[in-house]
């Protein structure tokens, strides 16, 4: 890359699932992903102020498993479908492998962070950033 500006990312807590493996993980939260804890990290807990049960809340992660180099993939892995950019697609592989995932928060623990579903990271992946569902009338 030829790039010379980079930016530094800092994560914000680690995503805490019974999901372990890639192979496991459903390709979107829709299709069967099961519920998680976002481990908030100490000096961050403050900021959960104001996510409400039942709330909607976008996770932004960054998939540390994932291939950077990846610029083209048969989407979902399916080889019988033609090679498709990867900004075209939700593939963790990627050149920025942000993760971004719309669940519904469960349970609330201030001391460790909030539960939330469906979310179809991996356990150990960090978590980059916390934003509200805006409603309609765009609050927050």
């Amino acid at each position: 890359m030829n790039n010379p500006e980079t930016y530094a990312v800092y994560p914000i807590g680690i995503v805490r699932s019974k999901l372990r493996r890639r192979e496991d993980a459903p390709r979107q939260g829709s299709e069967g992903a099961p519920d998680a804890w976002l481990e908030i990290f100490p000096r961050f807990r403050d900021a959960l102020e104001g996510i409400t049960l039942n709330s909607e809340v976008l996770v932004l992660t960054w998939f540390h498993l994932a291939r950077r180099d990846a610029l083209k993939i048969h989407p979902r892995r399916d080889t019988s479908k033609p090679l498709t950019g990867v900004f075209a697609t939700r593939s963790p592989d990627r050149p920025n492998p942000i993760g971004l995932h719309r669940v519904t928060v469960l349970e609330i623990d201030k001391p460790r962070g909030i539960r939330v579903q469906p979310l179809e990271a991996l356990d150990g992946t960090p978590i980059i950033d916390l934003k509200p569902v805006l409603s309609e009338e765009g609050d927050a």
